[in-house]
C-alpha cells in the first residue's frame, strides 16, 4: 500500500472546532469528500479541501479516484495568550488556539470477487 501524507500546521482555529469537519470525511474517498467539503458551510472546509488537494497531489503512483482518506488527526497548536481589560482595572485572559492537522491517504484496495456458492 502506498501513503500519501499532507499537514497543516498553526491554522488559526480551534481544534474542536475543525474536528467537526475532519470527522465528517474521515474513510471516505478524496473524491467524496472534496465534493462534500465544497458544499459544507463551516469556515474550516476551506483549509481542509486544500489539504486533501496538497496530499492527492503528493501521491506519486495513484489518482484521486483510487485514494482514500485513512488516517486524520486534528491536534491542538500553539494558543495565543490575549488579555481583555474588564472591571476595576483587572485583565481577563483570551486563549486564541491554533490547530495542526496531519492527513493520510492510501490506495483502496482491489475488491475481491466472491466465488458462486456450490449447491448440494
Amino acid at each position: 500500500m502506498s501513503t500519501s501524507t499532507a499537514s497543516l500546521k498553526n491554522y488559526r482555529q480551534a481544534p474542536r472546532k475543525v474536528r467537526l469537519v475532519a470527522d465528517l470525511v474521515r474513510g471516505k474517498s478524496a473524491v467524496r469528500a472534496l465534493a462534500l467539503l465544497e458544499m459544507l458551510p463551516k469556515r474550516a472546509s476551506e483549509p481542509m479541501a486544500k489539504l486533501i488537494k496538497s496530499a492527492i497531489a503528493n501521491a506519486k503512483d495513484a489518482s484521486a479516484t483510487e485514494l482514500y482518506i485513512s488516517k486524520i488527526a486534528v491536534n491542538g497548536g500553539v494558543v495565543l495568550k490575549r488579555s481583555m481589560p474588564r472591571a476595576r482595572g483587572r485583565a481577563f485572559q483570551i486563549l486564541k488556539r491554533t490547530s495542526h492537522v496531519t492527513l493520510e491517504l492510501d490506495k483502496k484496495a482491489p475488491k475481491k470477487e466472491k466465488a458462486p456458492a456450490e449447491t448440494k
